[in-house]
């Protein structure tokens, strides 16, 4: 893997678990509109706008850059709109990205032809 393959995927993964958690925050100030006068949607609605923007920016440059196949860049972007999928899309590059890097010190190594 090429550093830039490598830094378009971190940068997903970066991204992918705060898009997770503006998403919940902006169900909870949606709950919370309904039921008080606590109004926080317009300010939780732009932050989560635009940290999905930055994942599906980041998850189209990942999936030019590794070549991921129609059923693997369909996962991570239906991970992106799910409210608890950014943390399973972390989760599952940086696993990814661990078993690289594992990949990588043995052919290295000389140890297999991965």
């Amino acid at each position: 893997m090429d550093l830039k393959t490598a830094t378009a995927l971190r940068r997903l993964r970066l991204v992918s678990a705060p898009e997770a958690v503006s998403f919940l925050l902006l169900l909870v100030c949606s709950v919370l509109k309904r039921t008080t006068d606590f109004n926080a949607v317009p300010v939780m609605g732009m932050v989560h706008g635009v940290l999905f923007i930055l994942y599906v920016i980041f998850w189209a440059d990942a999936w030019n850059r590794t070549k991921w196949s129609p059923k693997t860049a369909a996962l991570y972007f239906v991970l992106s709109i799910l409210p608890t999928g950014g943390f399973f899309a972390e989760r599952k590059l940086k696993r990814a990205a661990e078993d690289e890097v594992i990949a990588s010190r043995a052919r290295k190594e000389g140890v297999v032809n991965a």
